[in-house]
């Protein structure tokens, strides 16, 4: 008898794009080993340290052996009603912590689940391009059909929710401002108008909020970095979800720690979801969590005094680079001296992590819009960013294609 040959990669999985890191990565090590120091701002982890609050949490937490069960739905009581408290104390938004608030492993985590709660193979999402790459991964597990919607910097990088085609019936609409990978930002009135038209549509507005806490008009910053349920007044937040992280406001990235919130229908569907393939974080995260979401977060002007520092150094180096008003990233486009850019971003960054060890994430890596850019992530001291851009200005910007 003939065996057959049997693929055991699904179709899920092999619609999960394929990551150009993955290139960058062995650039660096080509650096490396030619001899270069590396200066990686690549990736966005926060460098900062957790409030020394919850780190006393998780000191606690490892003395106690009943930390160590598995946590139930009871056991997150204290991190919901935390988040609940936080999301008033910096929104204004009342929340009910049994039904509308839910902790998720980390908010990349709690996507992937919530899509897949909410929506059904062959549904489309609204996603902006550029975006955060595993944006597309979690759609494509999900097996939804993404339409792209551009953000230019002529329309300040927001998405033109008038040029979706009329006849297009969206499940889902995904945002996230402030804006990895632009550093734009979106206004109260935006989130209005963006709520108001996927109600009018049908379309569940999710709203991923991971840099809430990196605003640098801090004085303003409920302006500059509102939540998107600020847009409902009736506290129910009908179609309204939003994800929170404490990666980037409290620097607990490696905790993998974060909630969502918004329309109870949505959070039990995502409840359930996650009851399937996950129990919460352990006690001691949940612990540390609810402990820095009752501080005020610290490192903010440590990011502004690097923008401070590597947006002056970019345009003396004739490259255009944006003035971010909020989250940890620079966004920027490289230019020679005639005012020509770079085609292939994931080219030029190769080349510059081999010729220069200096490590940045090309624009394509977030989408085809995103092409002609390169992203600096604030995650090294000025001294260190002012010279990785006079390593980059010896790199020549001529195309050469991988």
């Amino acid at each position: 008898m003939t065996k057959l040959a049997v693929g055991w990669v699904s179709k899920r999985a092999a619609a999960v794009p394929g990551s150009v890191f993955t290139l960058m990565n062995a650039a660096v090590a080509q650096a490396r080993a030619a001899g270069h120091s590396i200066i990686d701002l690549s990736i966005g982890s926060s460098d900062q340290s957790p409030p020394a609050v919850a780190l006393e949490a998780i000191r606690q937490a490892t003395l106690d052996p009943l930390a160590n069960r598995y946590p139930l739905f009871s056991d997150t009581a204290p991190l919901r009603h935390a988040a609940a408290r936080y999301m008033d104390r910096r929104f204004g938004v009342t929340l009910d912590p049994e039904t509308q608030v839910l902790p998720l492993i980390g908010a990349q985590e709690g996507l992937a689940h919530l899509l897949l709660a909410t929506t059904d193979p062959g549904d489309t999402l609204l996603l902006p391009d550029p975006c955060y790459p595993p944006y597309l991964g979690a759609a494509a597990v999900a097996g939804l059909r993404v339409h792209t919607l551009p953000l230019r910097p002529e329309h300040d990088f927001l998405p033109v929710l008038d040029d979706v085609p009329a006849a297009l019936s969206p499940r889902a609409l995904l945002l996230n401002y402030p804006n990895n990978p632009t550093s734009a930002v979106a206004s109260l009135n935006f989130f209005r108008a963006a709520a108001g038209w996927c109600k009018a549509r049908g379309t569940l507005l999710i709203h991923d909020h991971p840099y809430a806490e990196l605003s640098y008009a801090a004085a303003e910053a409920a302006d500059v970095a509102p939540s998107a349920l600020q847009a409902d007044v009736s506290g129910r937040f009908a179609g309204l979800v939003e994800l929170h992280s404490l990666s980037k406001s409290h620097h607990m990235g490696g905790y993998r720690v974060g909630f969502a919130v918004g329309d109870a229908e949505v959070i039990a569907a995502l409840g359930r979801v996650k009851g399937a393939v996950d129990f919460h974080p352990w006690l001691g995260i949940q612990a540390a969590a609810s402990a820095a979401l009752a501080t005020v977060p610290a490192g903010l002007e440590v990011f502004q005094s690097r923008r401070d520092a590597l947006v002056p150094a970019l345009h003396a180096l004739g490259w255009q680079a944006e003035w971010p008003q909020a989250s940890m990233y620079v966004w920027a486009r490289p230019l020679d001296g005639q005012g020509r850019g770079v085609r292939d971003s994931v080219a030029y960054a190769v080349r510059a992590a081999r010729q220069t060890g200096v490590a940045l994430a090309p624009g394509r890596a977030f989408g085809e819009n995103g092409e002609g850019y390169v992203r600096f992530a604030l995650v090294q001291p000025p001294e260190l960013l002012l010279e990785a851009v006079q390593r980059l200005a010896g790199v020549d910007l001529v195309e050469e294609r991988l």
